[in-house]
């Protein structure tokens, strides 16, 4: 499979750490980030490269040259006028493979490939998108997708966004089949998110690829710093999906918000004090956050999915506006007692998923290669400590009861300065 990578930014908004050379070239531990990246794809098998390159381009094509001393081949492709970042792609297209992987050259990305690739197949996608919370959601742009993960709608930076929404990012990482070339675009110069890629939203041929893998752009020298901090401590390779990952399963009410009994109301969401700087800190310190939260409200026919999904958009929307995000939020709608006035009897079963059963810690033990046993989970009640029990992780209790947990904490934030000890 050909890999195109686009490296023709200028980096306009990062020239206080290096403005004499291009945006790819800046240095992490020694080595320019393109060549993380190159060394990244070869690893796992992707050693057809193209690169597009313009501002600056010469140093790119001198210090990679063929890409023979990286054990890859590589192919330039010079902008000799501005293309946008997606021009170039028409002019390339009798050189790209069926399917073919495009990648932003200013990133730093530790990903398996090869799943993210076997996942757009399975859909046979024209275009999937490597989607995945971030610690600025605010000013990112936003992709929208149905249940099946099939792309509804796509809200750029400028674009208005709803009050509350999922923090579900575009990471910059792309498998797009070659028919997505066949469009006209009128003008020599193309932006690939908005006239490539969205107005494919709601066809039903672009699909999202969520996934907590380490993807982060070095647009500004803070997140720059941020990044090398990161590499320096072991956290970018250590979230690949090849590799196991460690977890912090969180109960939601009592423990992310305050405790309401059956919280139906949106407007009776509120954060606990502390919670944002504790999800903060799971974040820097490389556990996935995955909340799991027993939700019998659905089969009590109180609340409908879509309107958990709003509350759930709230929590998202509160942590991501103070740099904080959850990786994936798992919940129960079942209840098994029956007999009540306006429940849903499709939910009124003896699931696996209802804590203390595990089936949700199970479940996102297997979408990302968790190891139970290296991880955690944290709530207020009996039931939380019995799922991490019979999940195998260690457990924490938020109260003063004594249900056979290995830690009790007075709350969330107490708990994440326990870590390690």
């Amino acid at each position: 499979m050909k890999v195109v990578i686009m490296a023709g930014g200028k980096g306009t908004r990062i020239a206080s750490v290096a403005s004499d050379i291009p945006k790819p070239m800046i240095q992490i531990q020694g080595r320019p980030i393109l060549e993380h990246e190159i060394v990244c794809l070869r690893e796992q098998g992707f050693t057809d490269i193209l690169i597009t390159v313009s501002h600056l381009g010469n140093m790119i094509m001198e210090y990679f040259g063929d890409g023979s001393k990286l054990g890859v081949h590589i192919e330039y492709y010079f902008e000799k006028e501005p293309l946008g970042n997606a021009g170039a792609l028409f002019r390339i297209k009798d050189r790209l493979t069926d399917d073919f992987l495009l990648l932003n050259a200013d990133a730093m990305f530790d990903i398996d490939f090869n799943r993210f690739v076997q996942y757009h197949r399975e859909h046979a996608a024209v275009a999937t998108l490597f989607t995945h919370p971030n610690s600025h959601p605010y000013d990112s742009g936003l992709i929208i997708a149905d249940e099946q993960m099939a792309v509804q709608s796509w809200l750029a930076k400028e674009d208005d966004r709803p009050q509350y929404y999922k923090n579900r990012v575009n990471a910059g990482l792309h498998v797009l089949n070659k028919s997505i070339l066949n469009q006209t675009i009128e003008g020599a110069k193309v932006d690939l998110d908005r006239q490539l890629l969205k107005p494919f939203a709601g066809s039903g041929k672009m699909y999202c690829y969520d996934s907590p893998e380490y993807v982060k752009d070095m647009g500004t020298p803070e997140r720059y710093y941020a990044v090398c901090k990161d590499f320096e401590n072991g956290i970018v390779h250590a979230r690949n999906l090849r590799h196991k990952q460690k977890a912090i399963f969180i109960d939601r009410d009592g423990t992310i918000n305050e405790y309401v009994g059956f919280l139906t109301d949106i407007n009776d969401f509120h954060l606990i004090d502390g919670v944002v700087q504790a999800i903060r800190k799971i974040n820097q310190a490389g556990y996935l956050a995955i909340v799991v939260t027993n939700q019998p409200v659905i089969a009590r026919g109180e609340v409908t999915i879509s309107e958990l999904q709003q509350i759930h958009n709230k929590m998202e929307t509160l942590l991501g506006e103070n740099g904080a995000y959850v990786d994936a939020i798992y919940f129960c709608p079942h209840h098994p007692d029956k007999g009540f006035g306006g429940e849903r009897i499709e939910y009124k079963v003896d699931c696996s998923c209802r804590k203390p059963k595990p089936g949700m810690l199970l479940k996102a033990a297997e979408d990302f290669n968790i190891d139970l046993s290296n991880s955690w989970m944290i709530g207020d009640g009996k039931n939380d400590v019995q799922a991490g029990n019979n999940a195998g992780c260690h457990t924490a209790l938020i109260g003063r009861d004594d249900y056979g947990q290995d830690k009790t904490v007075s709350s969330l934030l107490d708990f994440v300065g326990t870590i390690g000890e």
